[in-house]
């Protein structure tokens, strides 16, 4: 089972999280991109845009967080982080 964790983040605190869970039956980058959108979906956001510095941090830390510059509406918590728990 495939586990993504997305967490918000105000003013050093941690405000939502939600994990997603998918099966194994896509490649690692579908069900990354898929679980993102479920996490968006269920925190009513629009889905960030990856940067160049977000893929890099999630190559090395399978983790990465999204700041107002990966939005383009404005956004009213410091930074969206999402993070692997489980991938098998």
């Amino acid at each position: 089972m495939f586990r993504l964790w997305g967490k918000i983040w105000k003013d050093s605190r941690m405000v939502k999280d939600t994990v997603i869970s998918l099966p194994p039956t896509d490649t690692r980058t579908h069900r990354i991109f898929n679980a993102l959108e479920e996490i968006c979906l269920e925190f009513d956001l629009e889905k960030p845009i990856w940067l160049d510095q977000n893929i890099r941090e999630f190559q090395r830390n399978n983790k990465t967080r999204f700041s107002q510059d990966s939005f383009i509406e404005q956004i009213d918590f410091d930074y969206l982080e999402i993070q692997i728990l489980d991938e098998e």
